[in-house]
């Protein structure tokens, strides 16, 4: 097999474009196999960041009771984690956007590993909000959608793009569905320390992934006529651009509703007197019908308007969340209540990505996306510890739910509406081509 530096510029083998070619689903500078491995790598390495980050919240419950902590204190923890994640996603993004994913998603590796560590040794609050608080935000900032988008774009074809995101993400919904049971298991019957050791083995294998999917870097991520492009340039064609505003700020109510669930839902459904496998029942469907999800609104955003799946996606997910809670949980509920929010969970992140590239390009991908996505980290800020707080204030989630529902109506409205149209400069390029 001929080394990747070989291709760059010029088709395998030096073969002319064939038909078979031309609708391979990866760029001509690489071959199927090595388009799969970074996409695999990449996939990987966002498949346990995301897994274990969802699951987070199954330990909330025993590990406040043993430690003697309130539950907003751990909820606490989790808000860190979002505010870290979002500031620094853009930053992130700006590394790798300039100099590359390698480092940026190693290093946000080695710091989830040792932030798993740090909380499973805990013996009190300070240790849970610096370890899956500080350290395993920062680090997803470095490992998950951002940086995977951009390896991604780097390695599909420009007509596969959305579908390339969506199915990369996709994989953070085989994390939640394949580690939910694991964390259930040591949680009936070794404990919560032992769940998170058994989820520090598995990050490990984030390191390997890393790399292999950072060999991405060696390919272009955008046209010739990008390259004068500046970082002021793009942030400054991002902020006078009102649809990308609107989706900023429609993100951040994604964040608030998401966050909420993955925080509060065992707390939720253990105070309503349900066994705390349900919560597990509940996360793994969502991680099921994630994948489902990804795929299916990457492939509808190859063909169809994104603002409107966008905007739909807010207002059938605040739909179902009313239905949920107005009613006292059933197994059954719970179960149809999974599969519907995990159908309308990690769809919008290709829809973003694809909306990003529409507008601006791919050059400053990785970038303009991380902005929006400390928007979505506000809201998660305020899902989780909001959602702890309420529940302390007044002994239950009622208000919470109600907030949420609201909020996401107003967001969808506003995601519909949005406008969708390219910068000048993106058109020109689009009209040339």
């Amino acid at each position: 097999m001929v080394p990747l530096p070989e291709f760059i510029g010029r088709p395998p083998n030096g073969c002319l474009p064939s038909r078979t070619m031309k609708q391979a689903f990866h760029v001509p500078e690489v071959t199927r196999g090595q388009a799969y491995a970074m996409l695999g790598g990449a996939s990987l390495m966002m498949t346990l960041a995301m897994g274990i980050r969802q699951n987070l919240g199954l330990f909330q419950a025993p590990a406040s009771h043993e430690l003697g902590i309130a539950i907003s204190d751990f909820a606490l923890a989790i808000s860190v984690q979002q505010v870290a994640w979002g500031v620094s996603q853009p930053f992130a993004g700006v590394l790798a956007d300039k100099y590359g994913t390698r480092w940026v998603s190693l290093v946000g590796s080695v710091l989830f590993i040792l932030g798993l560590w740090l909380t499973a040794t805990a013996t009190g609050t300070w240790p849970i909000v610096i370890g899956a608080g500080a350290m395993i935000g920062v680090s997803l900032a470095c490992t998950t959608s951002g940086i995977t988008a951009n390896i991604a774009a780097r390695v599909v074809a420009p007509n596969r793009r959305t579908l390339a995101f969506g199915i990369v993400s996709a994989a953070g919904s085989v994390g939640t569905m394949l580690t939910a049971p694991i964390a259930a298991h040591f949680l009936n019957h070794e404990g919560w320390r032992a769940g998170l050791w058994a989820f520090l083995i598995l990050a490990l294998a984030m390191l390997p992934a890393a790399f292999v999917g950072s060999r991405a870097d060696r390919l272009p991520n955008g046209l010739v006529n990008d390259r004068h492009l500046t970082l002021a340039g793009a942030l400054n064609e991002a902020r006078q651009h009102t649809g990308y505003v609107v989706m900023a700020l429609a993100f951040f109510v994604c964040g608030l509703q998401l966050v909420f669930l993955t925080t509060h839902l065992p707390t939720y459904l253990a105070q309503c007197g349900m066994d705390a496998s349900y919560s597990a029942v509940a996360l793994m469907l969502i991680g099921g019908f994630n994948i489902l999800s990804s795929w299916l609104f990457g492939w509808l955003g190859d063909r169809y308007p994104k603002r409107l799946l966008l905007g739909g996606i807010y207002l059938l997910r605040s739909l179902t969340l009313a239905l949920f809670f107005m009613f006292p949980p059933t197994p059954l509920s719970v179960v149809l209540f999974g599969a519907a929010m995990g159908t309308l969970w990690l769809g919008v992140i290709p829809l973003v990505n694809g909306l990003v590239v529409q507008i601006f390009g791919l050059r400053f991908l990785s970038t303009l996306t991380g902005i929006a996505f400390l928007s979505h980290q506000a809201g998660s800020f305020l899902g989780a510890w909001g959602g702890g707080y309420i529940f302390d204030l007044m002994g239950s989630y009622d208000l919470a739910w109600k907030i949420g529902v609201l909020v996401g109506l107003v967001a969808g409205t506003a995601q519909l509406l949005m406008n969708d149209r390219p910068t000048d400069r993106v058109a020109a390029q689009a009209a040339t081509a």
